[in-house]
């Protein structure tokens, strides 16, 4: 028997909320009423028993994917190994690094198969996989680091532009990183893409070996972490300002291969203070609508 996870709309009455365990999701749909209805009920069907589903490939997700087969099963842990595939050759990457991400596709996917809609989104933690039919937007908050409140700027992506996946990363989230960077916030065309690809820049944001940042072992403060032994940071003291130059060079390098590649369509970088932005689609400039000088931190807005 499955095991029913808590499914509830918010007090709004327009958005719906699940969670089970770990994932805990925000969903909105725009359309007409029978159809959001619909979509809705999908969304809630799909995600009962989905945790199920990746726990029992947990071992495998965990471990170091293979860049040229899965093994995996489920869709959703196919979905993970898939965006982080291509990371695998050059770097360490376990699909976990996907997993909220391909699990909003997921969702979203239900419900677009449910009903017809205008507009959806699923918000995964931060992580966000998108719907837009022709001529609707979608809006988000931005900030200066993930686990801080206070929406400072915004930005729009509108349903012209190829992005339909929003994902952060940083030392800050909920997830441990290589990196140093308070928040790296990634555009692509995919919420799974998104989010493997903020994982790696955000591990690329790095001054290694720097006596003012601590480090400890992933597995001492997570014993089960698929990152083992590797050094995450847990603090990052004062750094001089061409340090934290050289460290936002190192990951908007690595986004630069990115965008060419086609993995990504967009990043922005925030390190102490400092942006950098690679990429024009939904990022524009430092001083346009769309980016003005903050990070991005997926929080939602109307």
């Amino acid at each position: 028997m499955k095991r029913l996870p808590q499914i509830a709309l918010l007090p709004d009455g327009k958005r719906l909320h699940l969670q089970d365990g770990p994932i805990d999701l925000i969903i909105e749909a725009k359309g007409r009423d029978a159809d959001v209805r619909s979509a809705y009920q999908a969304a809630a069907a799909r995600f009962t028993g989905l945790l199920d589903e990746l726990c029992a490939e947990l071992a495998a997700l965990r471990s170091a994917a293979d860049p040229r087969r899965c093994a995996l099963k489920g869709v959703v842990a196919r979905r993970m190994h898939a965006a982080v595939a291509p990371f695998a050759t050059d770097c360490f990457i376990t699909p976990m690094a996907a997993v909220a991400g391909s699990v909003a596709e997921e969702i979203l996917g239900a419900m677009l198969e449910a009903a017809p809609l205008d507009r959806a989104y699923v918000n995964n933690g931060g992580d966000i996989a998108l719907h837009l039919r022709d001529g609707e937007q979608f809006s988000v908050g931005l900030m200066d680091r993930p686990d801080r409140h206070g929406v400072m700027r915004s930005m729009t992506v509108d349903s012209d532009m190829p992005v339909r996946g929003i994902a952060t990363s940083g030392r800050h989230g909920r997830s441990f990183s290589l990196g140093i960077a308070d928040a790296v916030t990634v555009l692509a065309r995919s919420a799974s893409q998104a989010d493997a690809a903020a994982t790696v820049i955000a591990n690329a944001v790095a001054l290694p070996d720097h006596p003012a940042i601590l480090r400890v072992p992933a597995s001492e403060l997570q014993p089960d972490s698929d990152l083992g032994a590797r050094l995450v940071t847990r603090n990052v003291g004062a750094l001089a300002e061409h340090e934290i130059e050289q460290a936002l060079e190192a990951g908007a390098a690595q986004a630069r291969m990115l965008l060419t590649s086609g993995l990504i369509e967009g990043a922005a970088l925030r390190l102490l203070g400092e942006t950098r932005i690679v990429g024009a689609t939904g990022f524009g400039t430092p001083t346009s609508h769309a980016f003005q000088g903050q990070t991005i931190n997926n929080m939602l807005r109307a």
